[in-house]
């Protein structure tokens, strides 16, 4: 079995996680998911199916996915900031004072904000396509 930090019990690298872009180790995955080392072991070497909740967990953890909804598609977490699909990063605080602002607004703001949400989903479509 390859590892890629001889310190820790890394996952195969050909093993099953390869699937699913898992780089924690087997003992992390345990620990994130509730499960025993050796029955991670186990969905490692294929000999058990990896149960969805935790395919899903380990990607929310790993910063794959943020939800099951395709608005969420482009966002991602890096740390402990946002990132919008425009590759923008938000802190916690940034988007507190945009709700807040967002409240305070007018109907007017909204309709403006609305469709300036909308030409920037639009947009990162057309980027997203471009890379495809």
């Amino acid at each position: 079995m390859k590892r890629k930090h001889s310190h820790c019990t890394q996952l195969d690298e050909f093993g099953i996680f390869t699937k699913i872009n898992c780089t924690l180790t087997i003992k992390q995955v345990a620990e994130l998911c509730f499960k025993s080392v050796r029955t991670v072991t186990l969905w490692n070497q294929g000999k058990r199916p990896i149960p969805p909740e935790c395919v899903r967990l380990i990607r929310i953890y790993q910063r794959r996915e943020l939800g099951t909804d395709n608005q969420w598609s482009g966002f991602q977490m890096m740390g402990d900031v946002l990132v919008l699909p425009t590759r923008q990063a938000i802190t916690p605080q940034q988007l507190l004072i945009a709700i807040g602002v967002l409240e305070i607004s007018a109907e007017s703001d909204r309709v403006c904000s609305s469709r300036i949400v909308r030409c920037a989903r639009a947009i990162q479509n057309i980027n997203n396509s471009r890379r495809s």
